[in-house]
């Protein structure tokens, strides 16, 4: 142990409560920004697993087709062009999603492929009507770029899959229209075309309302009867082994496919950055005790130089550099932030574990997920970033005190003139 090490140990014992008070700074400070940081990363993460299971990574929609728009070489020429300049046209749909699917089967990133043809529909039942979307799709594909089987509630998917009149709706429209499974229900695709009758095969839950009372899904083929769409779908469905290359991928595929592919991150933009935003203001609120420990070391290390003038007089006298002194003052904050980034850590685990443990109020929540309990996302990282803003708070409010000191000359201690 160094001799500055010592004296700074000695130095700090003698203001027990100001340092006391410091450090609990310290640790509140790092244990509240680990627990906020890691509830707001859960539910972050949350949102991304519920909307990757029912939405899937990615989208292969419209059709691209490349035109060219001729320039005038003047406002009173009709025919002379100096000059030629490509756009981008968009074709509503995929035409050809046997030929498209086949080819995403060539994407190493690619682990399924759905084909999905959408519309407006009336769902009516035997109390009120409500505005849905049908959703044609083939099961057996869609289970595998989404969570649609563990979605399920009440029913089966099998009996889905053996039915060609069966419907899966969502919990939401299920109770607005007060049915259950095996109720009937008529569906009018608002194309002049009779409304048909179909059974409820099961009820899915996804956690976010408006999917849950809106989508209604059916075969393919019967999508395709009652919105008198015989070829082609709205959209391809994609589930990705790595989903956070999707912004990559969906470059790749549309120079490849001529398709336009809306990768999650694009679509989800605006809740994304709602979660971004969130982290970054509830850590500035909690860096707040941060920031008192801060101001506490700094009056803590002011009253310590006012004090130990004499004593550092004689450290002075004894040889000690201004280098040494600055270090004594700075071992004081090093002690304090130690202890603290240590036991806010293990505060803010503990306390991160028993939130994790703890039922939300009411039976959960709804709306953008579905939990019961508060979800958590901790990493390593969280600790890091708790411990690097407790260490800028502290030693930047530290380093202040600690060059005073050093300035100090024992010649104007001895006089009494020492600033």
């Amino acid at each position: 142990m160094s001799p500055n090490f010592r004296i700074a140990f000695r130095f700090l014992t003698a203001k027990k409560r100001a340092m006391t008070m410091s450090l609990a700074c310290t640790i509140i400070g790092v244990g509240l920004f680990i627990v906020t940081q890691a509830t707001t990363s859960g539910f972050e993460e949350f949102f991304i697993k519920t909307i990757l299971g029912t939405d899937g990574a990615m989208r292969i929609q419209d059709e691209i087709q490349d035109t060219i728009h001729a320039i005038k070489t003047s406002e009173t020429s009709d025919f002379t062009v100096s000059a030629r300049e490509e756009g981008r046209k968009y074709i509503e749909g995929v035409q050809e999603p046997t030929q498209i699917i086949e080819a995403l089967a060539n994407f190493a990133n690619v682990s399924g492929a759905s084909a999905v043809l959408r519309g407006n529909i009336q769902v009516r039942s035997s109390f009120k009507n409500e505005s849905a979307q049908i959703f044609g799709i083939e099961i057996d594909q869609h289970v595998k770029v989404s969570v649609l089987k563990s979605q399920v509630i009440e029913g089966s998917l099998d009996v889905f899959r053996d039915t060609p009149s069966g419907v899966l709706i969502g919990s939401v429209l299920a109770a607005r229209l007060h049915l259950q499974v095996d109720s009937s229900i008529l569906i009018d695709p608002l194309n002049q075309q009779p409304a048909r009758r179909y059974r409820i095969c099961g009820i899915y839950e996804t956690g976010v309302r408006d999917i849950d009372k809106s989508r209604v899904y059916v075969r393919l083929s019967e999508a395709r009867s009652l919105l008198k769409k015989p070829t082609g779908v709205t959209f391809i469905q994609l589930n990705l082994n790595d989903p956070y290359r999707a912004p990559q991928d969906a470059l790749h595929m549309e120079e490849v496919l001529r398709h336009s592919a809306e990768p999650w991150q694009e679509r989800e933009k605006s809740w994304l950055s709602a979660f971004s935003a969130l982290k970054i203001s509830s850590g500035i609120t909690v860096s707040v005790f941060t920031l008192i420990a801060g101001l506490a070391m700094f009056n803590t290390l002011a009253m310590i130089v006012l004090e130990k003038t004499k004593d550092i007089a004689i450290l002075r006298s004894m040889g000690y550099e201004r280098s040494d002194i600055t270090q004594i003052f700075l071992w004081q904050a090093v002690i304090v932030l130690a202890v603290g980034i240590v036991a806010g850590s293990l505060f803010g685990g503990g306390a991160t574990y028993a939130i994790s443990q703890m039922p939300l109020p009411r039976g959960g929540i709804t709306g953008i997920f579905a939990t019961k309990h508060f979800i958590v996302n901790l990493t390593p990282w969280h600790f890091v970033e708790a411990s690097l803003t407790a260490i800028v708070t502290v030693m930047v409010a530290s380093l202040i005190p600690a060059r005073r000191a050093a300035r100090l000359e024992p010649g104007d201690i001895v006089r009494g003139t020492a600033q």
